[in-house]
């Protein structure tokens, strides 16, 4: 006997409709082939499906073969998904939903050998999915509900336990669909642990913060060890503008098919912060596999990337930052599949001037010789420096500083200035393709924006000529400078904008003669 279930299955992101063909007495004696190119977790969901029947009561056809089948059959499968489905289809077989058939109802979760419904990654993708092919029900793991249910026009129906999938074909008048709020979701979400009013003195480091969030600007701080460089870069989430609620289901789809997703969150509502160690590989950073996964460079999507002790990471680990930063995605390509993965991230890094840290610290001294330290600074590329509009030197905070009670701007006051900014360069950029913010913005923006008078001119040939800045350095002056007249509400860029700019260009000198 033949029966049909529905499922998906996620190809990078997205997900795709899979039916689930399930056929007793198709094959040999005892027999259970999974056939549909599954990989090592659906073929091994055989030994799970049948002691989750006999567990739950329900019969197991022994002495009958059963094929599944995994349509389409030309792409590959994976995840434990199918589990619910194809158990189902047996129950189907045995004839225990009176006739009913599935399918309008996309079934997805794994099972555990008692018949509980365990979680799965890529609910949201797959409700997604549902929709789009006009599926009107949804079944997933309790822990999935809240996340699958943020996706309006498909019904969501939490499930704990194979029996209750069962009764929900037979019964479905007993059940009700998950119902969330996503816009309130998105409200109660978006809360952050850390403030701007906790990082005391640091005045210089703090305004370049709020240029780079204001233009979207890469930031590389550079100081001694205990500066306060990292507790900076913790709290770049708090002064960005605030997710929409698409960029917040477009974060969540890909937090949800990493598995990084909390269970029961539904909405991933704070901009991500991304903080790998550095030691991570190319595959960790940009994703990989041979089924490939996203990696920290798509988990930072539409929020951080930081890199703590910049030199510190492998040079090729650096170098495969390049494509994800000029275009916003990134593609992984194997040998029977291709995925690409957004990846439109900010990147903030820290590093220390020299190799013992302590290079202009006034109360250590530094025994770095300059040979030295330019090794040190040179394990960046200059490809990647390019792409780092914004260097600033974080100097130890002193003694007083540190002790006296903190006076500084609260994160809401810093983030209002920085939307202000942020609104100025939507109404610029109205019409423009992917180009959202002044740092995006390609050489021929830049000369229709970026427009000096001649007192800029001379400013800025003498910057060029003096600190022996390169032409990369001068496109970036004016980016920033653009930003700094925005948060000045200034149409025009001024010399004091250019001034400011040109401050932030530690790197592109020899800091250390």
């Amino acid at each position: 006997m033949l029966f049909k279930t529905q499922s998906a299955s996620v190809y990078g992101i997205d997900a795709y409709l899979v039916e689930v063909e399930v056929d007793v007495g198709s094959a040999r004696l005892n027999d259970f082939n999974v056939v549909g190119l599954p990989d090592n977790a659906v073929k091994e969901s055989r030994e799970r499906i049948k002691s989750a029947l006999r567990n739950c009561g329900f019969e197991f056809p022994y002495g009958q073969g059963v094929t599944i089948n995994l349509a389409p059959a030309d792409v590959r499968k994976e995840g434990s998904g199918f589990d619910l489905p194809m158990a189902l289809g047996l129950v189907g077989c045995l004839g225990g939903f009176f006739g009913k058939t599935l399918g309008k109802t996309l079934f997805l979760g794994e099972l555990s050998l008692d018949g509980s419904v365990r979680p799965v990654r890529g609910a949201l993708s797959a409700a997604l999915a549902a929709r789009e092919s006009g599926i009107e029900s949804l079944a997933v793991p309790e822990a999935n509900a809240r996340e699958a249910a943020v996706v309006e026009g498909v019904n969501v129906f939490a499930v704990r336990s194979l029996p209750q999938a069962v009764d929900l074909i037979n019964s479905p008048e007993s059940f009700q669909p998950v119902r969330v709020d996503a816009r309130q979701m998105f409200s109660e979400a978006e809360q952050y642990a850390v403030d701007m009013r906790d990082v005391h003195g640091q005045q210089a480091a703090k305004r370049a913060l709020e240029v780079s969030c204001a233009g979207g600007h890469n930031i590389l701080f550079l100081g001694p060890p205990g500066a306060g460089k990292t507790m900076l870069a913790k709290r770049i989430p708090t002064i960005l503008p605030p997710m929409s609620l698409e960029e917040a289901i477009e974060t969540t789809r890909i937090h949800s098919v990493a598995g990084t997703l909390e269970d029961g969150r539904g909405l991933v509502g704070t901009r991500p912060f991304r903080s790998p160690h550095h030691t991570i590989s190319d595959a960790g950073l940009i994703g990989g596999g041979a089924i490939p996964r996203p990696g920290e460079v798509s988990l930072g999507h539409n929020g951080v990337l930081f890199l703590d002790e910049l030199p510190e990471f492998q040079r090729n680990v650096l170098e495969v930052l390049r494509q994800p930063l000029e275009d916003g995605h990134v593609t992984i390509s194997r040998a029977a599949i291709s995925v690409t993965f957004p990846s439109r991230f900010m990147l903030a890094a820290a590093m220390n001037p020299c190799p013992c840290g302590y290079f202009g610290d006034s109360t250590r001294e530094c025994h770095c010789t300059p040979p030295l330290i330019q090794r040190y600074v040179s394990k960046i590329s200059g490809p990647l420096l390019d792409r780092i509009d914004i260097h600033i030197e974080v100097p130890a905070v002193k003694y007083k500083e540190l002790r006296a009670p903190s006076s500084s701007e609260d994160s809401a006051a810093v983030r209002s200035r920085v939307i202000e900014a942020r609104s100025r360069q939507t109404a610029r950029f109205r019409g423009e393709k992917k180009t959202y913010c002044n740092a995006q913005m390609p050489s021929k923006m830049i000369r229709k924006f970026c427009v000096i008078n001649d007192d800029g001119e001379k400013l800025l040939e003498n910057a060029i000529t003096r600190l022996g800045l390169s032409a990369r350095a001068h496109d970036r002056i004016l980016k920033v400078a653009r930003t700094i007249a925005d948060l000045d509400s200034s149409d025009d860029i001024e010399p004091r904008h250019l001034s400011e700019a040109i401050q932030y260009r530690t790197l592109d000198r020899t800091y250390w003669t």
